[in-house]
Parts: C-alpha cells; sequence; structure tokens
C-alpha cells in the first residue's frame, strides 16, 4: 500500500477525533469556565505556580509527553505484529482513550489545586488508594530519571555532533525567558531569535563535532557526563518552572515540529510504498501475542500513564485559562499520535523489509545499531527527497530530535519526583507544607536523584526495565480509575474514562501475567516478584474504586 494513502487517513481521523469527539469530552464533563480562576492565578509562586502563554503551555506540555515513546513503541511492534495493527492501534488509542485520559487528568488536577492525580485519588477513592498509588507512581519517576540519563548520555558519547546543541540549549532555553518575560518582548519575536540562534547551534555542531574520550578528567567519561545530567536535572526541578524547564520544552519541541512536518512533506512528495507486511502472525516469536502485548509496547503513541503525571504535575499549575485545556492536554494526545503515525511510516516506507543484505534493512538495523539509528535512518530515507537535505542529514536530524526529547522527559520526571515526593511525606501539595524541611525543595528532589544515581550507575534499572512498559500503562489505568471515581462524585457522565479504564486495566494484567510466566519459565525470580507485585496493586486499587462506585450508585 502507498503511504501517502495511510498518511492522509490518519490525519483526518485524528483531525476528526479532536472536533468532534475531543470537543463532545469536554462538553460533557468539563465545560470551560471563564469565571473559575486556575490554580496558576489563585496560587501563583513565580516557582511552580505561573500563568502561561498557551503557545509556550503546549510546547512545554507536548515535549514533556512526547519523549521516545511514540517513536520507539510503533518501531518496535511493527516489527513484531506488522503496521496495520499498529495504526489502528495509534488511531483509535488516541482518540477513544489517550486524549480523554490526558485531558480528565488535566482538568481534575485544576479542579483541585494543582495536585497530582495520584493526590486525587485519596479524595476519589481512598487513602489507601492515594498511598499506593502515589509511592508506586515516584518509584516509576525515579526510575525514568535514571533511564533517560543512562540514553542521554550514551547518544553524547556516540554522536559528537549533537553534543554543542544538546548543551547550548539550555543557556538559549534562559536566554529565551529572559526576552519572554523580563524584557516583555513579543513571544514571535522571542522565539524567531531563539530559533535562529537553534539554528546555528545545530550548524556548528554539525561542523565542529566534539568527540568525548573514554575519560574526563581523569573519570570514567559515562560516569562523569551522567553525573553532570543529574546534577541539571536537579537544578532545573528546582529553578522557576519559567526560567528554564519552560522555554527549553518549548524551544525543542520546535525541533520536533519541525520533524513531524519534514516527515510528513517528505511522505507526500515520496510517497514510498509501505514495505513492512501488514500483519504478521498474531503471536510473536520475541514480544509475545498481539493482545495484550501490542497496547502496552507502543505506549505513548496512543496512551500512556506518564502523561497524566505530566498534565496534573507541572501543566495544570501552569494553564491559564480552563478554555485551553483541551487543545493542550486531549489535542497534545494527538499531536503524538501523528508523531507515532510518522514514525511509523518511516521504517515500515523508508527502510526495505526482504533483503537482509540491504543497509536499510529494519531487523539489520535494529539488531547491530538499535532503535534511534533505526529510526533515523528511515526518517533520512524518506526525508532525503526534499531539496537540500541529504540521507546523511536527514538522519542526523532524526537523532537530534530524538535525544532533544529524551532530555526534556528527564527534566520533567525529575521536577515531578519532587511534587510527589512533598504530597507522599506531608500529606498535601508543597505549598501547604511550606517551611518544613522535608519539604525543602532541594531535599525533595534530591532524594529522587541520588536514587537514579544509583540505579543508573549500577546498570540494576536493566533488571526491571521489562516490566516499565506494563507498569506505565497501569498508571494509566489507574489515573482512568481515579477520573471514573471522581466524575461520579460530580454526578457526570463516568462512561468517557470508565471503558477505556477498564479496558487498559484488563490489557496491562494480562501483560503483566504473560510477562509473569514468561519470567517464571526464564527463573527470573525478581521480575517474577515485581510483576506480581503491580498485579496485586493493580487488583487493590481496582477494589477500592468499585467499592466506591457502588456506595456512590446506591446514593
Amino acid at each position: 500500500m502507498n503511504s501517502i494513502f495511510v498518511f492522509i487517513i490518519g490525519f483526518l481521523f485524528l483531525g476528526a477525533g479532536f472536533l468532534i469527539y475531543g470537543k463532545l469530552v469536554r462538553r460533557k464533563l468539563f465545560p470551560s469556565s471563564e469565571s473559575s480562576p486556575t490554580p496558576a492565578e489563585t496560587m501563583r509562586d513565580g516557582v511552580d505556580y505561573v500563568p502561561t502563554n498557551p503557545m509556550v503551555l503546549f510546547g512545554h506540555h507536548f515535549a514533556s509527553i512526547a519523549g521516545a515513546g511514540p517513536i520507539v513503541g510503533p518501531l518496535v511492534a511493527v516489527g513484531a505484529w506488522g503496521w496495520m495493527p499498529v495504526l489502528l492501534w495509534i488511531l483509535f488509542g488516541s482518540v477513544f482513550l489517550g486524549g480523554v485520559h490526558d485531558f480528565t487528568a488535566l482538568m481534575i488536577s485544576v479542579k483541585n489545586g494543582g495536585v497530582s492525580i495520584a493526590e486525587v485519588a485519596e479524595k476519589a477513592i481512598s487513602k489507601r488508594a492515594r498511598w499506593l498509588f502515589s509511592v508506586f507512581v515516584w518509584l516509576s519517576l525515579v526510575l525514568i530519571v535514571a533511564v533517560f540519563a543512562v540514553v542521554t548520555t550514551k547518544t553524547l558519547i556516540a554522536e559528537p555532533s549533537i553534543v554543542i546543541p544538546t548543551a547550548g540549549l539550555i543557556p538559549l532555553a534562559m536566554f529565551f525567558a529572559l526576552l519572554n518575560y523580563r524584557t516583555r518582548t513579543p513571544l514571535w519575536l522571542s522565539t524567531l531569535i531563539s530559533l535562529v540562534l537553534l539554528v546555528i547551534l545545530l550548524y556548528l555542531g554539525n561542523i565542529f563535532p566534539i568527540a568525548i574520550g573514554s575519560t574526563i578528567l581523569g573519570m570514567n567519561a559515562f560516569v562523569a557526563i551522567f553525573v553532570i545530567f543529574l546534577i541539571y536535572a536537579l537544578f532545573a526541578s528546582i529553578l522557576p518552572v519559567w526560567l528554564l524547564l519552560q522555554p527549553r520544552d518549548y524551544l525543542s519541541v520546535w525541533i520536533l515540529f519541525a520533524g513531524l512536518f519534514l516527515g510528513a512533506v517528505g511522505i507526500l512528495v515520496a510517497h514510498p510504498v509501505i514495505n513492512a507486511p501488514s500483519f504478521s502472525p498474531f503471536v510473536s516469536g520475541s514480544k509475545g501475542p498481539l493482545w495484550p502485548m501490542l497496547f502496552v509496547i507502543v505506549a505513548c503513541g496512543a496512551i500512556s500513564g506518564f502523561h497524566s503525571l505530566v498534565a496534573s504535575g507541572t501543566t495544570s499549575k501552569q494553564l491559564s485559562k480552563e478554555r485551553h485545556a483541551l487543545k493542550i492536554g486531549y489535542g497534545g494526545m494527538l499531536m503524538e499520535g501523528l508523531l507515532a503515525l510518522v514514525a511509523l511510516l518511516s521504517v515500515a516506507a523508508g527502510l526495505d523489509w526482504a533483503a537482509e543484505s540491504s543497509p536499510t534493512n529494519f531487523r539489520t538495523l535494529i539488531s547491530k545499531s538499535g532503535w534511534i539509528v533505526t529510526f533515523a535512518t528511515g526518517f533520512g530515507e524518506i526525508v532525503s527527497h526534499l531539496p537540500f537535505i541529504s540521507k546523511t542529514g536527514g538522519k542526523l536530524f532524526g537523532m537530534l530530535m530524538l535525544n532533544g526529547f529524551v532530555l526534556t522527559t528527564l527534566d520533567t520526571a525529575t521536577r515531578l519526583s519532587r511534587f510527589l515526593f512533598t504530597e507522599i511525606v506531608t500529606g498535601g501539595s508543597a505549598q501547604q507544607q511550606s517551611g518544613k524541611w522535608y519539604s525543602n525543595r532541594w531535599f525533595a528532589s534530591g532524594v529522587g536523584i541520588v536514587g537514579a544515581f544509583l540505579i543508573g550507575l549500577t546498570n540494576s534499572w536493566q533488571t526491571v526495565w521489562p516490566v516499565f512498559g506494563a507498569a506505565n500503562q497501569l498508571v494509566a489505568a489507574l489515573a482512568l480509575l481515579v477520573a471514573t471515581s471522581y466524575l461520579l462524585g460530580m454526578k457526570k457522565p463516568a462512561l468517557y474514562t470508565a471503558i477505556p479504564g477498564a479496558f487498559m486495566l484488563l490489557t496491562t494484567i494480562g501483560a503483566l501475567v504473560y510477562e509473569f510466566i514468561s519470567f517464571a519459565n526464564g527463573k527470573n525470580y525478581l521480575l517474577m516478584i515485581v510483576a506480581a507485585a503491580l498485579i496485586i496493586l493493580a487488583a487493590m486499587v481496582f477494589s477500592e474504586t468499585i467499592s466506591v462506585a457502588k456506595r456512590r450508585f446506591v446514593a
């Protein structure tokens, strides 16, 4: 099949989903009210609670939720089950599950003072549900910080050309913040100046690649850079959100917008034929059965629990008007679905799937070079049909695009771990417990950074990472259960979240059971315990939710 047909159908489906289903969900669940001030206004502190231009906030939100997930997930899944089931899950999942999940998490947080979805669990379900949810999510965030710091470090060492733009983006983001907030330069002019400087950084990185040796000042190079990234993440989580995190994500998202644009135009111009099989056997030899494993592996391309943490952790504290929530929450998820679609077609149509001797063969690339190079190679093949873009140049841009968003996720995850740690130990938000030593920003972030350092430096993350995909989707299922209970309490139609929540809960438990059996067969007892613990956690929260739902239906 020709890729241009698939792309147009996917683009129109996502657009119609926003205009029809997204607006229906807003009207039924959270009709925007101009008379209701948001937490960004009522709790403004200049650090975490900051009313933000919706365009800038969309950039921060989208850059934080995108990461590598919507690229890597579809890439792995199409190799296991073919492109057709992956395409269908991206489109239907984004519109009917992921968009609803992100939007409701954002609005519920806005209606509750900007607290996390885990904190809302106490009000909507029970104190035990909130504590279980919070501790599990905090541990997941620490794992994310560790893994993403490791991935960024390895990429920086492997690709000398991205050292300058990666490092230079940090002071550039602070420069943009000063232009935008202190000198009151119009947003369009601040953006234009910063993007010109960003292009210069990309050019300098290409002509002056910085090769990192085996040691830095006598220290192992990997350890040194890994520690530098963790220190950076610590400061990024402490500094006012408008000074570094928000502008960095906003500028980074322009790289992704450029990649989306180039990929989409490349598909339209080249309209390559899809080489990947449309459907592979239901049971993949390496990944397992299509259900439930495809729905766990694609993750961010259709629905992701991490999105609810971002929406209720940082985005809700910066939303200036409720009417912006649909575009940022629901629209951000559909934009990520579009990114997943471009990633899917980049590897399905941009790479060779028949001749294993081909340098662009999918299976050869993914086994020898990993998923970053595999995606970047397919992306480079697609965009090389455009004027002035070579295959090498397109490949380098694809790698930079991916690496930039891994780093934005690192920033956001560290900040979220600070919020959640404070909520766990205080039973409330940081503002409510200000002045307490355990709610100190440095301490709350530092605990997570130390944990990430130990996990990353010892490579122990590799031990538990195989179950992280299911754990992430479990967060999505639990967030939808919390939203369902909350909506029942507000006497609003809860089926919009209950049906997706039930599907994700069954799917996640199915994936965990499958993984538990696989770990048992491989005698990997640690992962057996982790999988079993996650199943028990899901069952406990589900049981609490059912009890609350019964009481509210009776009432």
